[in-house]
């Protein structure tokens, strides 16, 4: 069973940056398709990026041109960097293989303004 472990979160100024890591406990498929994934009390999941394994990424709106989702396959890790980072990105960051339906414990990432 593969484990997915984020780390990078914390607490940082509206502006600053952050980059999320994700590393699979065991080598994943190059043909795999990696997301980030955020979630706020009482709100549901939402999907921030999403790279593919041609290295076509996709983002939700909100986040376009802030922040950037990449992969190293030799490391078995994807990245989220973020940039310009507001108050409303606050939310908990998890990293998804969605094929297996697999998302890591996350990450608390918390803006102040």
């Amino acid at each position: 069973q593969v484990q997915l472990v984020e780390s990078g979160g914390g607490l940082v100024q509206a502006g600053g940056s952050l980059r999320l890591s994700c590393v699979a406990s065991r080598r994943t498929s190059v043909m795999d398709t990696m997301a980030w994934y955020r979630q706020t009390p009482g709100k549901a999941r939402e999907l921030v990026a999403t790279i593919r394994p041609n290295g076509i990424t996709d983002y939700t709106d909100s986040v376009k041109g802030r922040f950037t989702i990449s992969r190293d396959n030799a490391k078995n890790t994807v990245y989220l960097q973020m940039a310009s980072l507001k108050p409303e990105d606050t939310a908990v960051y998890s990293c998804s293989l969605p094929r297996l339906l697999l998302w890591g414990q996350g990450t608390q990432v918390t803006i102040s303004s």
